[in-house]
Parts: structure tokens; C-alpha cells; sequence
């Protein structure tokens, strides 16, 4: 899920208890260190205790404070996306993300929570160094079993809650599933011998707890001292606190039924969360029948060895590492884990599949959102494809699925990644490997590579003539038109996108991406002077996006539309469709189309005279740029709007005047540059003289160009 301005912390932190003398030394830790990393046990609570100090010093943090929940990332090229995906980040060059971390850190007062650190601890400690270095006002709380080890940590070692607290939170949790439970003088000392066996670790005592809806605290005190003989060996010593969690979780599995040992074992298989249509499809088998996965679920839940949680995707279950590090050990010893992981696998690949196709239709914004939520089982089920050499086409297959969200929704980098990784398996089915090379050329043009861009396209290209596959011969060619249009070869990129369209109508080929062509095409006439045409073919698709219920092709028609009204002198039709182009950019952040409308927008205020305000858009616009791979500025008929904006901004107010609106329009971010492009026109303007048609495209126009109108 995409974060807010001002941090992502969730707005709950349910299950916090207690641990106020902890809580108020963190907090003066944090205070005097940038560095301040919280260790203890599996279970002892780390994870709680940071967020509840994170949430109370939050107010001294400007810039926010942002949680990376690092507990399901297991590929450490992976850590800079995942880290920048809790921040919000969206970045569309071909930069690596770390320099784009650093880049956006840099003078900003944030700080940045990284939980679960001891499973990547090595590249953990690469990353905040590099933070730290390049960001004097960022400040890291790390959360882990282990220290990162670098120069001015501060580390706080978080012990089990001592006896009293320890007997309050056990009749806190015992008082939710036995209704009426409290301390007494009947049960106060067994309690307290309960929490004492279990070394007042926070889990173990919760997982007890759950057990009294059946027991009483007697009762599970002898059945608990029993387990601990028999791993101890009849030693009553003081026992390890590792040992003391195991033996709690292990007791609370001997406990289980079959069906539900053997539902915890499997549900160990998915990273982060996971919903109940996954956890049946998994998990479901002829010794836990699908129907029966929800009520086994319902049981893990009342015994703390689930959390449900909620969000934008729906109800969604979890397992905290150390109960899913126990299931996974159960797993492997049943021999079952590549059978369960395959499972998870073809689970994810049908979800992309259905998410590809639900793009084209009014749910698009619920696709953004569940991929959000899915991504670390999707990067679970890719790692789970590219490992085996057998199956590298899945994994091709899988990462051109996702060219929706790698180009839609902001996850170019990633992408990237992934499609790189999956490229570089020799693979005998072509289908798959023809839609990884023609969404990596996407993919890469819109990082500003067209280098590799075009190799990719042309090995499509000529793929696909050879095995005879129409459809990836049309993306192939479409996007090589993308490159075309960029580069000003506009004749070139009509014919492209001709050939392209004809080709997707002859093979039933009909979304998101052939709607994108059509405009594209739009574009090409436009900037060959064929407004009339360009208007034709964005009005029809507008009308066929509505039908559907679709709006990232559409927001680009409406760009085209908007660019048509404002040439055409109609500023009150051109400010409302570019507002709904960058309402909807901006919701799917698609940087390069929210910029693009931007930059329209700030030469309509211009127009409308207001230049002070055209000048703080047009500077908001050029740093966004900084985040957008595909640079425009060589571009003559892309070039126009800035261009014809600076000159009417920059006439009316003086360069220096400019510059300092433009100075203050750099300061913005994304949202607060929404926010702003919304806002409308201001009372009082006296408008100026309305460009032309085209006028300030055309008056930028490279030489040798020709006028007129050319359809492919």
C-alpha cells in the first residue's frame, strides 16, 4: 500500500502492552543517535516497542517517519526496492534505487523504521551506512535478533517483561477468550509461576493465554512443566529463553489438531500476508479439504498463531516469523515444502494472469491495490520460477504479466529487475520469452534506455517473425513507434503505429495497451498538424475506456483532448480535462503522464493570466522530471508547452522573479503538486492572448519537419 505524506506507521498498534520504562529509554536513545537498533528473542515484543516510540516522537519529524517491514524479503537485491516502496518512492529512470533513496533523503528530517533486519543483516548495514552518510537529518530505528555493527549504533537489547507485567498482559489476553478472566488471589501465584516458566516473553504468554478458553491456568502449568521436562531432560534450571519460546510454540503445536498442525505447516509457505482464497488453493488437499481451511483458520486465529489484519485489499492473515519459522520447519521435515512452494507459485501466476486482464475494466484501481499487497509473494513466487532452470519461462512469463504495474503504477525499477533476471534464462517456449523482451523495451524506454529498448524490441521483432506470432510482432512494433514519436520522428511513428493497430485488430487484440497505441497515434498527427484526426481517434477512445470502465489509457486521451482545447482557445474545457488526466495519473503514479499534463496546465494558467502560479507549476514540473527515465527535453513538439510557458511567465513577472516562483514550485512533491494543479483557476485573471492550435508545439517544431497530416 502506497504511503501517506507524513509516514506509514499503521494507525493501530494493537497488542502493545505494558513496557512504559522501556518505552520512555528508547525514546531518549532516539533522541541523542541517529542510529538506535532494537534486539532481543523471537517474540520478546521488539516490533511493538519500536512502533509505539516511533509513533511518539513522530511530531519531531517533519518529513515523516516510514515503516519497511524487511520480515518477508529474502533476495537482498531486493532490499532498496522494498525500502523505497515503503516510502512511496516512485522513480522512472534507470537509476538504482539506492541513489534514489539517498537522493530523496537527503535534507529531509525523517525517520525510517527497518523491521525484521537480521535476515539481510550484511545488507542492512550497507544501506543504512549509505543513509546515514548522504542524509545528515535521517535518523534509523532498526529492529532485529542482531545488531547491525556499525560505528555510532546504539543498541537496546529488549528483555522478557519482568513478573507483574508479564501476569497483566496474560490476563489481558486470557480476559479476550475467557470472558470475566482476572487476576485473583486464587490464581495470581500460578499465574505468576506460568509467566515465570515462560520467561515473561511476551508470544509465549499470549500463546498461553489462548490455551484457557479450554484449560485452566493450573492446568496448563502442569501440562507446560511437563514439555519443559522433557526437553530439558528433567533439568529445572533456568531455562534459555530461545528455549522457553520454542517450548511454548512447540507445545501449543502438540496441542493442535491434525488439521491444524498440518494447515500452520503449509500457511508457512507465503510471505507477509495472504488471504483466505490463497491459503485454500495452497493449502487445501485431500488431508485438509478446501472447505475446511477457513474453520482450521478460524482455530490458529483464536490461538494467536494467525493475526488477521485489514486493508485496502480486504481481509488479509499473517504469521509472526517465529510461528511461520516453526510451521516451515514442520514443513521441510514432512518433505512437502517445494511441493507447497510450487503451489504458491501457480497461485501467483494465476493471480497476475487475472490481475492483467481485470486491468482492462473498472477495477483497475483494486488491481493497483492487490498487487501492492501481493508483491512479496509475487517476488516469492518469481524467485520460486528462476531458480529452477526448468521453469525459467514461468518466470518470463510471470514478469511480462506484471508490465501493468512495472509501467502503470510506478514499479518500473523493479520491474526492471526482474525482467532482466528472467531474460538471462535460456528457455524453449517463445511465447514467454517474446512477452518479457517486449515489455522489457517498455519498460526500458520509459527508464530513458533506448539502448537497451530498442535490442530488446528488435530481438522481439524478429522473434516473432520467426515463430509466427502476430501478437507479440504487435507490441514489438508498437513500441518501437513509442521510441520513434520520442525522437521526433513522427512520420516514422505513425506508420509504426498503423502497423501496430491494424495488426492487434486482425489477431482480436483489444486493451489497455492497444487504447495507449491509439493515442500515441493521436499524438503522431497532431504534431504533423492533423488535429482533426488526432481528435477523431482520442474521442473514440475515450468512448471504448468509458465503455470498459478504464483509465490509465484514458487519462493520456484526455492529455491529447486537453492539448487540442487549450490550442483551440477553450480554457474552461482544457483545465477540466487535464484535471481529470492528472487526478488519474497521479493515482496510479504514472509520473511521466502526470507530467506531461502538468506542464499543459501551467501553460494554460499562463494563458489565463496568472503567470505567478503558471511559474511554481512549471517548477514543480521540472523536478519531477528528475524522477522521469524518459527525458523529453530534445524533443521539439514535446518541448513546446515548457518552453511557451517560460516565455509568457517570464515576460510578464522578469527572469528573477521567475526563477523564485520556479524555485518554490521545486519544492513541492507529487501530491502537494496535485494538490495544487487541482486547484483551478484563480478570480480576478486577465487572460492572455490564447496560442494557436498546436501553436506552441509547432513554433518548436525541429527543422526540416513538414506541415500538413499523414495517416498511417
Amino acid at each position: 500500500m502506497r504511503a501517506s505524506t507524513y509516514g506509514n506507521l499503521p494507525s493501530e498498534l494493537n497488542g502493545f502492552f505494558g513496557r512504559g520504562p522501556e518505552l520512555a529509554e528508547l525514546g531518549r536513545l532516539l533522541e541523542a543517535s541517529r542510529l538506535v537498533t532494537v534486539t532481543g528473542v523471537g517474540g520478546v515484543g521488539k516490533t511493538r516497542l519500536a512502533l509505539r516510540a516511533a509513533r511518539q516522537v513522530q511530531e519531531r519529524y517533519c518529513d515523516g517517519v516510514w515503516l519497511a517491514e524487511l520480515s518477508a524479503v529474502r533476495d537482498p537485491a531486493l532490499l532498496d526496492h522494498a525500502v523505497s516502496e515503503a516510502l512511496g518512492l516512485t522513480d522512472h529512470t534507470a537509476r538504482a534505487p539506492r541513489e534514489v533513496l539517498a537522493e530523496h533523503l537527503a535534507g529531509r528530517r525523517a525517520l525510517l523504521v527497518l523491521d525484521g533486519v537480521e535476515q539481510l543483516v550484511d545488507a542492512c548495514a550497507e544501506l543504512v551506512r549509505e543513509l546515514l552518510r548522504r542524509a545528515p537529518g535521517l535518523r534509523v530505528l532498526a529492529v532485529g535478533r542482531r545488531p547491525l555493527c556499525l560505528d555510532g549504533e546504539q543498541c537496546f537489547p529488549l528483555a522478557p517483561m519482568a513478573g507483574p507485567e508479564a501476569a497483566e498482559l496474560l490476563a489481558a489476553r486470557a480476559g479476550a477468550v475467557v470472558p470475566g478472566f482476572a487476576l485473583t488471589e486464587a490464581n495470581r501465584e500460578a499465574v505468576a509461576e506460568l509467566c515465570g516458566r515462560l520467561d515473561g516473553i511476551p508470544l509465549a504468554v499470549e500463546l498461553a493465554a489462548g490455551r484457557l478458553r479450554s484449560l485452566s491456568v493450573g492446568q496448563v502449568l502442569t501440562r507446560l512443566e511437563d514439555r519443559f521436562r522433557l526437553l530439558t531432560g528433567g533439568a529445572r534450571g533456568a531455562l534459555p529463553r530461545h528455549q522457553a519460546l520454542r517450548t511454548a510454540i512447540g507445545w501449543s503445536h502438540e496441542l493442535c489438531t491434525p488439521k491444524e498442525r498440518l494447515l500452520w505447516a503449509r500457511l508457512s509457505v507465503f510471505a507477509g500476508q495472504f488471504d483466505l482464497d490463497a491459503a485454500e488453493y495452497v493449502c487445501g488437499g485431500p488431508e485438509l479439504p478446501q472447505d475446511d481451511v477457513l474453520d482450521v483458520v478460524g482455530e490458529l486465529l483464536a490461538q494467536s498463531l494467525l493475526v488477521r489484519e485489514e486493508g485496502p485489499a480486504g481481509v488479509r492473515y499473517r504469521m509472526l516469523d517465529t510461528v511461520r519459522e516453526y510451521g516451515a520447519g514442520w514443513l521441510a521435515a514432512q518433505g512437502e515444502a517445494e511441493r507447497l512452494r510450487r503451489r504458491h507459485r501457480d497461485w501467483y501466476m494465476g493471480l497476475a494472469t487475472w490481475c492483467e486482464l481485470d486491468w482492462f475494466s473498472p477495477r483497475q484501481a483494486e488491481v493497483a491495490a492487490r498487487v501492492d499487497t501481493e508483491l512479496p509473494n509475487l517476488r516469492l513466487a518469481l524467485e520460486c520460477c528462476l531458480d529452477d532452470p526448468e521453469d525459467g519461462h514461468l518466470g518470463q512469463y510471470l514478469a511480462g504479466t506484471l508490465w501493468f504495474y512495472w509501467a502503470g503504477c510506478g514499479g518500473l525499477a523493479e520491474g526492471r529487475h526482474w525482467l532482466d533476471r528472467a531474460l538471462e534464462v535460456t528457455a524453449d517456449h517463445d511465447g514467454s520469452r517474446l512477452k518479457a523482451l517486449w515489455v522489457l523495451g517498455y519498460v526500458a524506454a520509459l527508464q530513458g534506455d533506448p539502448v537497451a529498448a530498442l535490442a530488446a524490441l528488435h530481438e522481439c521483432r524478429d522473434g516473432a517473425a520467426a515463430a509466427g506470432n502476430p501478437v507479440a510482432m504487435a507490441y514489438a512494433v508498437h513500441r518501437l513507434g513509442c521510441l520513434a514519436l520520442v525522437s521526433d520522428e513522427v512520420e516514422r511513428a505513425g506508420e509504426l503505429f498503423g502497423a501496430a493497430l491494424e495488426q492487434y485488430r486482425e489477431v482480436g487484440e483489444l486493451n489497455s495497451n492497444v487504447l495507449m497505441c491509439q493515442v500515441e497515434l493521436a499524438l503522431a498527427l497532431a504534431f504533423q498538424g492533423d488535429m482533426a484526426g488526432a481528435l477523431r481517434l482520442c474521442h473514440e477512445v475515450r468512448e471504448i475506456c468509458e465503455d470498459h470502465g478504464e483509465r490509465w489509457a484514458k487519462a493520456y486521451a484526455l492529455y491529447v483532448l486537453g492539448y487540442a482545447a487549450l490550442g483551440a482557445g477553450d480554457l474552461p474545457g482544457a483545465r477540466a480535462l487535464l484535471g481529470e488526466c492528472v487526478t488519474i495519473n497521479h493515482a496510479f503514479h504514472d509520473l511521466l503522464g502526470l507530467v506531461l499534463a502538468v506542464e499543459l496546465l501551467a501553460l494554460l494558467t499562463a494563458t489565463e493570466g496568472d503567470p505567478a502560479e503558471a511559474a511554481v507549476l512549471q517548477g514543480a514540473a521540472d523536478r519531477l522530471w528528475d524522477s522521469v527515465g524518459l527525458r523529453l527535453f530534445g524533443s521539439g513538439y514535446f518541448n513546446g508547452p515548457r518552453l511557451a510557458c517560460r516565455e509568457q511567465a517570464g515576460e510578464a513577472l522578469g527572469e528573477q522573479r521567475y526563477a523564485a516562483l520556479a524555485a518554490e514550485g521545486r519544492t513541492l512533491d507529487a501530491d502537494a503538486l496535485a494538490a495544487r494543479a487541482l486547484r483551478g483557476p484563480a478570480r480576478g485573471r486577465v487572460a492572455l492572448p490564447t496560442p494557436r492550435a498546436g501553436g506552441a508545439v509547432q513554433r518548436n517544431r525541429p527543422a526540416g519537419s513538414r506541415e500538413g497530416s499523414r495517416r498511417a
